[in-house]
């Protein structure tokens, strides 16, 4: 399908070749100041042509908005974007007979298989080109969450093929964090991720590594993979709905439907499953971090209580946000369309040879970076839309007294076992219980009996 979200719901449409690709974006708040360039910002990150690094098809990106915004400020209803493909050369795929041949790896298979025609240049709807739409929807949720809550939402990429930003050691024999690497996810800006472009790693050693690689495979007409890491900072407690969308369930949806992922962990990750409970779990322990009501005073989200000595769980505990920041990775294959010639086989069975001559990065990390951040956003905004209405429709009802509720619970505990022991007791006697304390009893049950035949 092309739509996602309940809530906050972005529609995407277009494909690599056509006139224009864009997204209609609905249930944004009305009332807040947004313009072209909240979006663009976002959308430059994301466009190719930037380096030798990646494509160098020449495309502006400029967004259009078509609706839903007035003077500069939401209306509240759906907002509807748009951008031109200006810089089109479909006939790069016709010399590259891709519609006899299809690019091992790629869609092109898959999609006849599925619809019984395919986009005729390009990867058609399967194209990067595609989350533009959702970049531009996320650069809306990201105005509203950082405005609303203090939310700050940064990717960077961790590796390039087997360059790893911090790899661990042999030796680390218990399972933290790598130091940098803590004191990245807490600090680490957009701006500092960008200043290390075009490999967007936030470190000089890494980036430079990683650069050398990507050169390496674009210079053989090959490709490479590698992963990016995003860090959600200022996220709320109670993010998240048991038991099919728990927070980290939507967040893993949201990535895998970027093209050319092929994983994803959270927190710990796979890494977690090494080691005991005694070394894994996240000890709780008095809050003193700033919450996302003291960036906002309006917010509805209390500042938490309690927070975590460590943070192998990725800030998520049984599908809902706890407060701690937010971190996970995402793999990416290595593009599937390259310069170098492959065997592969007609579409009418008859073996052959295939040689690309488009336009195609060597690796997609780079410019993934505001792709992940933007479907993050996507997955918070849906998130925090469900938990306010939740607490918006709490607010009205009478404050809850917790003491009460203690009594409560021991009066019930109280009741039912005197009951159970009085079932038992009647029950070895051969009788029945007369009580109506219960719905075990027999009195309990004639009373519901009157009930029905009175249609009560």
């Amino acid at each position: 399908m092309s739509s996602f979200g309940e809530h906050f719901r972005v529609t995407t449409y277009g494909e690599s070749h056509c006139r224009s690709v864009g997204c209609i974006v609905e249930n944004v708040p009305p009332g807040m100041q947004l313009d072209s360039q909240d979006i663009h910002r976002q959308l430059n990150r994301r466009r190719p042509g930037q380096s030798v690094l990646n494509s160098p098809r020449n495309e502006k990106d400029r967004i259009e908005i078509q609706s839903g915004i007035e003077n500069g400020v939401t209306l509240g209803t759906p907002i509807a974007l748009m951008v031109r493909n200006e810089d089109t050369r479909p006939q790069d795929y016709k010399r590259s007979k891709i519609d006899q041949y299809p690019r091992p790896s790629h869609a092109d298979w898959t999609y006849l298989e599925k619809y019984g025609i395919k986009a005729s240049s390009g990867g058609g709807r399967s194209s990067a080109r595609e989350t533009i739409g959702r970049v531009a929807a996320g650069a809306i949720a990201e105005k509203y969450l950082y405005q609303a809550h203090g939310i700050e939402i940064v990717a960077f990429v961790s590796s390039v093929g087997s360059e790893k930003l911090f790899p661990r050691t042999v030796d680390q024999l218990i399972l933290e964090p790598h130091s940098e690497f803590e004191h990245l996810l807490k600090t680490v800006t957009r701006e500092q991720v960008d200043s290390y472009a075009p490999v967007r790693c936030p470190h000089p050693l890494g980036a430079s590594r990683m650069g050398q690689v990507i050169s390496t495979y674009r210079d053989r007409k090959d490709s490479i993979g590698g992963s990016v890491t995003c860090v959600i900072r200022n996220a709320p407690t109670g993010l998240g709905e048991p038991a099919f969308h728990k927070l980290e369930a939507m967040l893993s949806f949201a990535m895998m439907s970027i093209p050319a992922s092929k994983g994803f962990e959270i927190g710990s990750g796979f890494d977690g499953t090494e080691f005991p409970g005694s070394i894994h779990n996240d000890a709780f322990i008095p809050s003193g971090a700033s919450s996302p009501a003291s960036r906002n005073p309006s917010s509805i989200f209390s500042s938490p209580r309690l927070t975590t000595k460590t943070n192998n769980s990725g800030g998520v505990q049984g599908g809902i946000s706890n407060g701690a920041p937010i971190y996970f990775r995402v793999g990416f294959k290595p593009p599937a369309t390259i310069g170098k010639t492959q065997n592969t086989t007609s579409f009418d069975m008859e073996p052959g040879v295939l040689e690309v001559q488009g336009r195609h990065d060597p690796c997609v990390v780079p410019r993934a970076v505001p792709i992940v951040e933007s479907m993050a956003a996507i997955v918070l905004m849906d998130a925090i839309l469900a938990q306010q209405a939740r607490l918006s429709a709490r607010s009205l009802l009478p404050p809850i007294d917790q003491s009460q509720l203690a009594l409560n619970a021991v009066k019930e505990m109280t009741i039912n076992e005197k009951c159970e022991k009085r079932l038992l007791s009647v029950r070895f006697r051969g009788g029945k219980c007369k009580e109506t304390c219960c719905e075990g009893g027999e009195g309990a049950l004639g009373r519901q009996g009157q009930a029905a035949e009175l249609g009560q």
